[in-house]
């Protein structure tokens, strides 16, 4: 039985998403840029943002929704409330929120010696292999995509 302790990620404190008994904490710009990231790989964005629009998105995967938009993006948001919300396992924040967590369990992983980071010739894309377990390359779960409802800019 394996007894090893595993390490909580922490790039900071101002934000923090907790999983049963792990607990990762993540200063302001890594949250943002990791939500950012999560909200492009669902489809949902497209590119990089600007301040304001990077504020309405991190301010509907904390508070999971956006009341008041400061951005088109957050206008957006709100007028497709009823495509983006849903059951837990169905709804943008959900995703949003266990790609972000995803992310940053994965990297803890790395830094911890348990995971590392290859190329896999066959995609052409980066994964993760286990090194205890003749590099395996680790199958993440396949997202969902928003690509429907997706924020494009005018």
């Amino acid at each position: 039985m394996d007894s090893t302790k595993r390490g909580n990620y922490e790039s900071g404190a101002d934000y923090v998403l907790e999983y049963g008994e792990l607990k990762f904490t993540f200063n302001e710009r890594d949250f943002t840029e990791r939500v950012e990231q999560a909200a492009a790989k669902l489809g949902f964005v497209d590119g990089a943002l600007d301040v304001d629009e990077r504020e309405d998105l991190v301010n509907l995967a904390v508070n999971g929704e956006v009341t008041d938009a400061h951005s088109s993006l957050g206008e957006h948001i709100m007028e497709c409330w009823t495509d983006l919300h849903g059951p837990s396992d169905r709804s943008l924040v959900h995703w949003l929120r266990r790609l972000v967590f995803r992310g940053a369990w994965l990297d803890q992983r790395v830094l911890e010696g348990e995971l590392e980071i290859v190329f896999d010739d066959s995609e052409c894309s980066f994964g993760y292999a286990q090194p205890d377990r003749d590099w395996q390359l680790i199958e993440l779960s396949p997202e969902p995509s928003w690509r429907r409802v997706a924020y494009r800019p005018a």
